[in-house]
């Protein structure tokens, strides 16, 4: 560790949580703990944190507290008494969810990476856990707080906190939005004169990163981990980035909706944080677990979420759970799942060589509340098609509004035709796929 990084944990980050009231350098040294306890104290402590969110609920939150469920002293039983909950439920009872005066937590608006976009609200010490989650997660693939780190992501405007932040943890934060050749190329090279950088961000965003770098033939840039989030890491992203850059992905499994779910050890297996999540894996009726081995509907309860209780949460992916004997040789004794299936996403090819991957467009109609759901589809490279769901409020000139922020987060016009439906098909992986494209796979 060098002096940076030292002084960095020991006494700036630790001042900004003073100036700010949060939490995350405390969270943080109590998950790096937390994370090696052993099989019968894990199951001990995400019992005890399941019970006292489940007593809460039920006695202070209105949405719970009116269906009267009784308790039972299994926690494990108690939650199979209380209904499994769909985002459009949540949107239409957010009032009812919230403990405590909205004006004193903090909105998360959810990409809408299923097609429909979500607000939850959480205290400052729940987004404090999160991140501090989410920091472990990359310190699982090598990173340690200060060292240099390029990520994409889809909050390009970083405000004064953001940008300090950044700067404090030497971040070099990109656009996912739209990677054009020449974006692309200024992150190639700015990732080879960054010895031993962490590349982190959208699974998609990283492929086009390390596609990029092919291409030019910079076999010269080693980096010093890779983490993906968001959207699915296929297979070939993860061989290309892999053989591009000689360093391992490290697959994570979050939403923003404050559920940290699972991520990627060294050993590349994945840990279901089970003191923070209480994950369920349901058939196809969802009212039965699915046995170990078996795909499954991801339902889930976060388990430290008092400000507004998320209690079995359907989020639409599908997942696999490993066998519950199983171990990792990392050490770790956290539950294992095998895979997460996920859902298949698809990028937007432009005639001018742009590529939109699925959060340019979440990240748009992230703020359009009047449009409930939407699917982009592209049958040629000179058009795209939004089939859409209106929602309350909706009026034609939302569609002008969408477009418009299209070209502008473009840089350049591009055809759009918009088509009203009343229902959007989600895929066989459980979730609609809402960038497809119909022009087969591009080379």
């Amino acid at each position: 560790m060098t002096w940076y990084n030292a002084a960095l944990e020991r006494f700036i980050l630790p001042a900004g949580d003073l100036v700010m009231r949060t939490s995350f350098v405390e969270r943080l040294r109590h998950w790096r703990d937390l994370q090696w306890l052993d099989s019968s104290d894990l199951e001990r402590t995400q019992a005890d944190a399941l019970t006292r969110l489940l007593r809460h609920a039920s006695q202070h939150v209105p949405y719970y507290r009116d269906r009267s469920i009784p308790e039972v002293r299994d926690p494990r039983e108690w939650l199979r008494g209380f209904p499994v909950m769909m985002k459009p439920e949540v949107k239409a009872n957010i009032s009812r969810l919230v403990y405590g005066a909205p004006s004193r937590l903090i909105a998360e608006s959810s990409s809408g990476s299923s097609g429909v976009q979500g607000t939850v609200y959480m205290s400052r010490h729940e987004q404090s856990t999160n991140r501090a989650i989410q920091v472990l997660w990359w310190e699982w693939a090598g990173y340690r707080l200060g060292e240099p780190v390029l990520q994409t992501g889809i909050t390009p405007g970083r405000g004064l906190v953001k940008a300090a932040k950044d700067r404090l943890l030497r971040t070099d934060y990109r656009s996912a939005y739209n990677l054009d050749e020449n974006q692309l190329s200024t992150i190639v090279d700015r990732l080879g004169s960054r010895p031993g950088t962490m590349l982190l961000g959208y699974a998609s965003s990283l492929f086009l990163i390390a596609q990029a770098a092919r291409a030019v033939g910079r076999a010269d840039i080693r980096l010093r981990g890779v983490v993906s989030w968001g959207d699915k890491l296929f297979d070939h992203y993860r061989h290309a980035i892999e053989g591009t850059f000689g360093a391992a992905v490290h697959d994570t499994y979050a939403c923003t909706e404050g559920f940290m779910m699972a991520a990627q050890c060294a050993r590349l297996r994945y840990h279901i944080m089970s003191p923070q999540v209480y994950l369920e894996l349901l058939d196809t009726n969802l009212k039965q677990e699915v046995p170990p081995g078996q795909p499954g509907h991801v339902v889930v309860t976060r388990l430290d979420g008092y400000a507004m209780p998320l209690i079995r949460y359907y989020l639409g992916d599908i997942a696999v759970r490993e066998d519950p004997e199983a171990d990792c040789e990392c050490g770790r004794r956290l539950p294992l799942l095998r895979q997460v299936v996920g859902r298949d996403t698809d990028i937007v090819h432009t005639r001018s060589g742009k590529f939109l991957i699925v959060h340019f467009f979440t990240g748009i109609f992230e703020h359009v509340p009047e449009i409930r759901q939407f699917r982009v589809l592209q049958r040629s490279v000179d058009e795209m098609e939004i089939e859409y769901i209106p929602d309350h409020g909706f009026h034609p000139e939302v569609l002008l509004q969408v477009e418009r922020r299209i070209h502008e987060r473009l840089g350049e016009p591009f055809p759009v035709r918009f088509r009203a439906v009343d229902r959007i098909l989600p895929t066989k992986s459980g979730k609609p796929q809402i960038v497809q494209s119909l022009m087969g796979v591009p080379a």
